[in-house]
């Protein structure tokens, strides 16, 4: 019993660890997808608000580039049909759950006749979380229209690995955001993602 108890914890764990981001994807209806050949960066970039690029702004854009090549796009500094923005944030998340659990008062036959034993509660009481969640944003603006066409966001649980390898984390993000990106340079209509 125990040994299945323990095996059934792993499993448990191994799924939560294999789980990817929660993402979210939003895009202009209207938008021409195939006149889009070309990206840049916007100015300044979402990550970039204490007026120098951070660390997190090149690991962004290098996991961006990668995503958008692989698309066919090309990287065109001057005048981009795409501009690419980027934002990300970390936030405190307490999440509460469980309880005590009662039992219903209950009838007994005593020496002295009928009685009720009052309610009782049991179990080990509510279980708080205490964790952070990283959410990242991607924005596809048309350079003409000053306008968005499409966002992709990724939101996770924050581990203390995802600290210690940023990189790993923010590539996980990205990729799993443009699985949900179904345009290819120039093309309009929506195509499988590239193979990897």
């Amino acid at each position: 019993m125990l040994r299945r108890l323990l095996a059934l914890t792993l499993l448990a764990a191994l799924a939560a660890c294999a789980t990817g981001p929660d993402v979210r994807v939003d895009y202009d209806r209207n938008a021409d997808f195939a006149r889009y050949r070309t990206f840049g960066w916007a100015s300044p970039l979402g990550t970039d608000r204490s007026g120098y690029t951070t660390l997190t702004t090149d690991r962004m854009k290098a996991a961006v580039e990668r995503e958008m090549t692989a698309r066919g796009y090309t990287y065109a500094p001057n005048a981009p049909d795409l501009l690419v923005n980027f934002h990300g944030r970390f936030q405190e998340r307490i999440q509460v759950s469980g309880g005590p659990a009662f039992a219903p008062p209950m009838a007994y036959y005593g020496y002295r006749g009928y009685g009720v034993w009052p309610g009782y509660a049991f179990g080990s009481g509510p279980f708080v979380d205490q964790y952070t969640e990283g959410t990242i944003n991607v924005d596809l603006v048309d350079r003409r229209r000053d306008a968005m066409v499409w966002e992709g966001v990724a939101v996770a649980t924050v581990t203390d690995r995802d600290r210690t390898f940023p990189q790993e984390r923010i590539d996980t993000s990205i990729a799993a955001i443009f699985a949900r990106y179904p345009y290819r340079a120039g093309i309009g209509t929506p195509v499988p993602p590239p193979a990897r």
